[in-house]
C-alpha cells in the first residue's frame, strides 16, 4: 500500500479523535451551542432547551443538554446524580435521572467517542447517590456508599446529560428541571494534579499537516483499546506513533505529499460517506450507527454481538460517519432518530407546500419519549419559522388533538391553519427545503427490528 492510502486510512482512523478532542478543547473557552463554557470537571447547563439556528449537530429542542469533560489524570472523581425528589430537598427513590418519569439520560463517552456507561431511566433506575469515575488501569478502594464504579477507557471523558422534565413549556424552563440539574456535580476522591488543558500540538507544524500532529500528540495521550492499538501500528511509516519532537516540523517533501493527499482522500470519504447516509429517499433511520465500540462495556450498556460491528475494520468507518454527522448520539436501544428530506412522492420537503403526517391507530411504539421536530436544509440545525416558537409534535405536547381510534394526524405546513383541530396539530415548517426527524427515547423492540413502520409524509398541497 502506498503511502497516500496508508495517510487516506489513517484519517479515517483517527478522524473521530480529532473531532472529540477539538470540540472538548473549543468548549472550554467558548462553550458548545447553547452550553457555556466550563473547566474539565464541571458542568455546563442550558439555559433552556435549543432555539432554533443552535450550531449542534441534530440538536434536540424538546431536552435541555448539560456537558462535562472529566479529566480522570490524576485519579477518580465522584459524580453525583439526582433522584426524582431531588429539586424537592429529598433524597429521591425513582431513579437516576427519572425526573419523575420524564426521559433523562447520563452519556458517558471515551475520547474516541465510544459510547460506554449510560445513567439513566433505561439504564440503571438507581436512587441520588455518587458514581465513582476512574481512569484506566485503577486499582485503588472504591468509597463506601457509592452507587457504582464506571471504568472510563481514557483519561478524559465526556458526559452529556439530556433532560426532558426540563422543557415542557415555550417560555423558561420548570423550576424543577434547573433544580434537578443543580444537584449535578463532580467532585475529586482525593487532592492530585488535573489538567487545564489536552496535551498541546507542535505550533510550528504546516498547517497542511495539522491533523496528523494533532492526531500523532493525542493517539499517545489518549490510547485506545489493544486490539486498536495493534491495528494503529501499521501507521508508523507516517509518523503518527513517533514520540518526542514532532517529525511534521521538516518531514521528507515525499512524506508531505503523501500525508496531503491523504487527508483529502479520508476527508472526502468521511464527507461523502455523511452525504450518502443523509440523502437517501424516504424515513432513515439506523439503530446501529454507534454500534462501533466493541471493547468498552460499562454500566449501562449492552454487551451482545447484536450492538456490535463484526469487522473492525468496518467499524472505523461507521465510527467517523457518526463522528461527522452525529457526534455524541448514543447507541440504537437508548434512542434512535429517524429523519427524511422527501415526501411521499420523493420530492424534497418545503415550505411553499402543506403537508400532514398521520400515525394511525398508535404513536410510535417507544418505552419514553417520542417527538417530531424541523430542522433546516443542512439537516443539522432546528428551523428558523419567523413569527412563531413552537415544540416539537410528540407525546409531551399539551392539547393534541387525536382521532377516535388514536390516530394523530400533524399538519406541517407556513401558517397556522384556521380548522382548530389542524392549528392543535400544527408543527410550523420554514419557508424554504427542510428536514423532519422523529426523535424515539427507548425505543421499542418493533422500531429496532424494523417492523414498525413510520408513516410516509404526504403532500396536500
Amino acid at each position: 500500500m502506498g503511502l497516500a492510502a496508508l495517510a487516506a486510512e489513517a484519517y479515517v482512523y483517527g478522524y473521530p479523535l480529532v473531532r472529540d478532542l477539538s470540540v472538548v478543547e473549543g468548549f472550554m473557552h467558548t462553550g458548545f451551542g447553547p452550553l457555556p463554557p466550563a473547566p474539565f470537571n464541571h458542568f455546563a447547563h442550558a439555559g433552556r432547551s435549543a432555539l432554533p439556528g443552535a450550531p449542534l449537530v441534530s440538536v434536540d429542542d424538546d431536552t435541555v443538554r448539560s456537558l462535562a469533560h472529566l479529566d480522570l489524570s490524576g485519579g477518580p472523581v465522584l459524580l453525583h446524580v439526582p433522584g426524582a425528589d431531588d429539586a424537592d430537598g429529598a433524597d429521591g427513590a425513582d431513579g437516576a435521572g427519572s425526573a419523575g418519569g420524564a426521559y433523562c439520560v447520563l452519556q458517558f463517552v471515551d475520547a474516541w467517542t465510544n459510547n460506554f456507561a449510560y445513567v439513566g431511566r433505561r439504564a440503571t433506575v438507581t436512587r441520588a447517590g455518587e458514581w465513582l469515575v476512574v481512569p484506566p488501569g485503577w486499582a485503588g478502594d472504591v468509597p463506601d456508599g457509592v452507587l457504582g464504579v464506571i471504568d472510563a477507557p481514557t483519561s478524559v471523558v465526556s458526559v452529556i446529560g439530556r433532560d426532558a422534565s426540563a422543557a415542557a413549556d415555550d417560555s423558561e424552563e420548570p423550576e424543577r428541571g434547573r433544580a434537578l440539574r443543580a444537584q449535578l456535580g463532580v467532585t475529586y476522591v482525593e487532592p492530585g494534579t488535573h489538567r487545564t488543558g489536552l496535551p498541546a500540538p507542535d505550533p510550528d507544524v504546516p498547517e497542511p499537516l495539522r491533523f496528523f500532529e494533532q492526531l500523532r500528540v493525542w493517539m499517545a495521550d489518549f490510547p485506545p483499546s489493544a486490539p486498536d492499538q495493534a491495528y494503529q501500528d501499521r501507521f508508523q511509516p507516517l509518523g503518527l506513533l513517533e514520540e518526542g519532537p514532532s517529525p511534521y516540523t521538516r518531514a521528507d517533501p515525499a512524506l508531505v505529499r503523501a500525508l496531503t493527499e491523504g487527508l483529502a482522500r479520508g476527508r472526502a470519504w468521511v464527507e461523502e460517506a455523511g452525504r450518502a447516509a443523509a440523502g437517501r429517499g424516504g424515513w432513515v433511520m439506523d439503530p446501529h450507527l454507534f454500534d462501533y465500540n466493541l471493547d468498552h462495556y460499562g454500566v449501562g450498556t449492552i454487551d451482545s454481538p447484536e450492538w456490535r460491528i463484526a469487522d473492525r475494520e468496518a467499524s472505523y468507518r461507521t465510527r467517523a460517519m457518526a463522528a461527522r454527522c452525529s457526534l455524541w448520539g448514543v447507541h440504537g436501544y437508548e434512542a434512535v432518530y429517524a429523519h427524511t428530506f422527501r415526501d411521499a412522492g420523493g420530492e424534497r420537503l418545503n415550505g411553499a407546500n402543506s403537508y400532514v403526517l398521520r400515525f394511525d391507530g398508535r404513536p410510535p411504539p417507544v418505552e419514553a419519549s417520542w417527538s417530531l421536530a424541523v430542522y433546516d436544509a443542512t439537516g443539522q440545525r432546528l428551523a428558523e419559522t419567523p413569527g412563531t416558537r413552537r415544540r416539537p409534535v410528540g407525546d409531551r405536547t399539551p392539547g393534541p388533538v387525536h382521532g377516535e381510534d388514536g390516530s394523530l394526524t400533524v399538519h406541517l405546513r407556513r401558517e397556522r391553519p384556521e380548522d382548530p383541530v389542524a392549528a392543535a396539530n400544527w408543527l410550523p415548517v420554514p419557508d424554504g427545503d427542510f428536514r423532519l426527524v422523529l426523535r424515539l427515547c427507548a425505543p421499542g423492540p418493533e422500531i429496532l427490528d424494523g417492523t414498525y413502520e413510520i408513516p410516509a409524509v404526504e403532500r396536500i398541497r
